[in-house]
């Protein structure tokens, strides 16, 4: 393991300096920098800011599995994309990144260790680092966590099973959360600023609200599996400063002419106007498009919000490469980064999604459903869920409604577009199994575009959204038509770990596909 020298030191925070939104690269062994220079100031700021570009990684990863984005006509080079032929070389980005970024937060946890007085630098990143690893989990399984980022201490970690790793990371949300109520009115630790804390600039209030969103989403997803006694148990032990509420935006300063929005560089094109290749290549689904153009739901309102030129957006269906429609610039979403932009692309400026208010709703619908109201009736939050995401799509750049936006008025008329479907109107859903499809369909709609990975994770839970099993219909399943997979719905369930992981650490699990050794919440 190399160490960081002085001359690179000071380079690194020369260009900190020119720019809060370039990509620091802490040593691999987080201990080998030298701390009187490198401070958790510098570091905890591009720690965010590289966890939310890895988001946009992790979200087209998913997007492409669960019928969001794919290749239009005449796109080559997708054939493993296709065939879901899955390998210690495939995604191996969602891997790497993560933990790279993982040993940023590990620096700044051990160095508030050694320099009390950055407890709270050290806690928002104790914060991340459970973040990030439920990313890991979800994509992976076993993973390396208590013998992990070790540095030079020890370079072939074991891999903890995944449900342990899970209870860990709520054990540790409980102990962040006591440990931030204790010390935050204490004037003897460094306080955060908007420089320094690019979410909630300083306001720990906040940051104890978004980490109980972090433990519910781990308790919803690992309800009614082999840890569900530890589940039901941690479910009566939230804290009771309750559940932040609004989209959870990362914003270290992006800038329109420099290191821009992460989302919107994927999406739409380069500071210099170059197109991206997202913009040039991919459309939406066919499948997608059915909770949209009526055919399962009626949604013309989020589908102008979603889908430049709805309802007539080029569609097609994963790995059909005769009949898909070739992908004009910007044609499939709507977004064209100026102050006032409605839809899915706010801007080059604007922050970046991490956490939406709509997943916080639905996730705490689906905690009633089964008998845990921690803040309100399934019901409610079903109505909420679905209201903030008309919410987050009809606001600007700056976060606020644009003029003339009333998503109130537009969820109710959804409603009532909608009065006998179940899935929009959670009164009419009957069953357990109905009242959760609706939850989890809503949830997929509301995660479109910005989440994938999210909506990757719930339907591998839960089966919702419902497709047909086997089915080669566009609307009927968001499977390739050119599916390699033996299972029934034709789909993958896992990742594999990297080649270079395999050929570095001997303690990695053997595994030979992707159609196999589920996550441990996967139960379908």
């Amino acid at each position: 393991m190399k160490k960081l020298h002085l001359k690179n030191i000071l380079s690194l925070g020369i260009i900190i300096a020119l720019s809060s939104c370039s990509q620091l690269d802490i040593n691999e062994n987080p201990n080998a920098a030298t701390e009187a220079t490198i401070t958790p100031d510098l570091v905890l700021t591009q720690a965010i800011a590289t966890t939310a570009s890895n988001i946009v990684s992790y979200h087209s990863y998913g997007a492409f599995l669960v019928g969001y984005q794919l290749p239009g006509g005449g796109i080559g080079g997708y054939g493993d994309t296709y065939t879901y032929n899955i390998t210690s070389n495939t995604n191996v980005g969602l891997w790497n990144n993560v933990f790279n970024n993982l040993r940023d937060y590990q620096f700044i946890i051990n160095y508030a260790q050694k320099s009390p007085e950055y407890k709270f630098f050290g806690d928002i990143a104790r914060i991340f680092k459970v973040f990030n690893y439920q990313l890991l989990v979800d994509a992976y399984g076993d993973v390396p966590y208590t013998e992990a980022l070790q540095g030079d201490n020890n370079l072939a970690p074991k891999f903890d099973d995944d449900a342990v790793v899970y209870q860990a990371l709520v054990t540790e949300l409980d102990a962040i959360i006591a440990d931030i109520k204790q010390y935050k009115g204490d004037l003897n630790y460094r306080s955060l600023s908007k420089k320094t804390d690019p979410v909630f600039a300083g306001n720990l209030d906040n940051w104890i609200k978004f980490a109980n969103n972090l433990k519910l989403r781990l308790l919803v997803r690992a309800r009614g599996t082999s840890i569900d006694s530890f589940v039901q148990s941690a479910f009566s032990k939230f804290s009771a400063d309750g559940f932040l509420i609004d989209d959870v935006l990362v914003d270290p300063g992006y800038q329109a002419t420099a290191t821009q929005n992460p989302l919107f560089a994927t999406f739409h094109s380069s500071t210099a106007g170059s197109i991206s290749t997202a913009a040039n290549y991919y459309v939406p689904s066919k499948y997608l498009f059915t909770f949209y153009d009526g055919r399962k739901i009626t949604d013309e309102k989020r589908g102008k919000l979603t889908f430049r030129n709805f309802p007539n957006t080029s569609i097609g269906q994963l790995g059909d490469e005769v009949n898909n429609p070739n992908s004009d610039d910007y044609v499939w979403y709507v977004g064209t980064g100026s102050a006032d932009a409605l839809g899915v692309l706010k801007g080059r400026t604007a922050g970046l999604p991490i956490f939406l208010a709509s997943e916080t709703y639905f996730l705490l619908a689906e905690a009633a459903l089964y008998g845990h109201e921690l803040s309100g009736s399934a019901s409610t939050n079903f109505e909420k869920g679905i209201l903030a995401s008309f919410t987050y799509l009809e606001k600007n750049a700056t976060n606020a409604l644009a003029t003339g936006q009333v998503p109130a008025n537009d969820a109710a008329n959804y409603k009532t577009e909608n009065s006998t479907n179940y899935l929009v109107n959670y009164a009419l859903a009957t069953t357990t199994a109905q009242r959760l499809e609706a939850i989890i369909t809503q949830k997929y709609i509301a995660l479109n575009f910005f989440h994938g990975h999210e909506a990757w994770n719930e339907f591998r839970r839960t089966g919702y959204p419902k497709i047909v099993n086997g089915s080669q219909v566009a609307t009927e399943t968001f499977a390739s038509v050119q599916s390699g997979s033996p299972r029934a719905d034709k789909l993958p369930i896992r990742n594999l770990y990297p080649q270079t992981e395999i050929n570095l650490n001997a303690n990695v699990p053997k595994l030979t596909n992707g159609f196999s050794d589920p996550i441990f919440w996967d139960i379908n």
